[in-house]
């Protein structure tokens, strides 16, 4: 390709098994162990709202305690139409929760496996990074 460096070749394929073995058991198990069709399909939906950053954001920010949507507008620099549009999917999948206080409302993460969830992702990009 023109814009690769001179030398560096693309490497797009994973490495082949040049074995013709199938090793039973480990395919057994594999399967045996394999997660539901439709837990599948739910995982991708859930990974789905883990993609956008500006989510990634609010569930960041979230993740240092409750805030409400003011709040939130002020560490994003959004305004509160977006940041709510977004906590409503938030809302929706079960990733954060409310509580109403008066005429105030306040999110909060909706359990410590979403804490989980952003952490093990960041700790695993920390580390790719730091290896590069």
């Amino acid at each position: 390709m023109a814009d690769e460096p001179q030398g560096a070749k693309l490497d797009t394929e994973a490495p082949r098994c040049d074995c013709r073995v199938v090793h039973k058991d480990r395919v057994e198990r594999a399967i045996a162990r394999a997660p539901l069709p439709e837990e599948l399909r739910e995982a991708g939906e859930l990974f789905k709202l883990f993609a956008d950053p500006g989510r990634l954001r609010i569930l960041a920010a979230l993740a240092e305690g409750e805030l409400c949507v003011c709040d939130l507008s002020a560490v994003l620099g959004s305004g509160q139409s977006a940041v709510s549009h977004q906590l409503a999917l938030l809302r929706t999948a079960r990733l954060v929760k409310n509580r109403r206080e008066g005429k105030t409302v306040y999110y909060a993460l909706d359990d410590e496996h979403v804490k989980e969830i952003l952490r093990v992702g960041l700790e695993h990009i920390a580390e790719r990074t730091a290896s590069s």
